[in-house]
């Protein structure tokens, strides 16, 4: 007769890995793909802390820099008659020289704004290659064609 034992009588013990690793999948995911939030709310510009330091309405006396109140600059090229007429930014250009002025201007306050030249009705091409090449004199990187669809 055999003497009963816990140590012989035990049968094998199988651990079931698979659902605790789908588990541990399923929280690195979560915490992964939340944690990326995190970084980019906290890296989002903002200098309203800066200008505001008060808690009261305050106003800043800072004007904005003349680089933050150029969008893009329009040179619309028009026949008035028989002559050529030019605006910039809706705004009337008597003369190819004047043109060359203004851009200029522009330039020196910000050389990197892109330009559009809208050639309206029938406007000889060599007019608009002259715009064109004004605006290149001028120092201007980024130039574009408007095109009507």
């Amino acid at each position: 007769m055999r003497i009963p034992s816990l140590y012989r009588d035990r049968k094998s013990l199988e651990l079931q890995l698979t659902p605790m690793i789908d588990c541990v999948f399923l929280l690195m995911i979560y915490f992964l793909w939340s944690s990326s939030f995190a970084v980019v709310e906290m890296s989002l510009p903002s200098t309203l802390a800066a200008q505001n330091a008060g808690s009261g309405p305050g106003r800043s006396n800072q004007r904005p820099s003349p680089e933050a109140d150029f969008d893009k600059i329009v040179i619309r090229v028009l026949r008035d008659g028989i002559a050529p007429a030019w605006q910039v930014n809706d705004s009337p250009i008597a003369s190819l020289a004047e043109l060359r002025r203004t851009l200029m201007a522009i330039a020196n306050i910000k050389r990197d704004a892109p330009v559009v030249i809208d050639p309206i009705g029938d406007v000889p091409l060599g007019e608009v290659i002259d715009v064109f090449d004004i605006t290149r004199l001028a120092g201007f990187q980024e130039v574009q064609f408007a095109a009507e669809m």
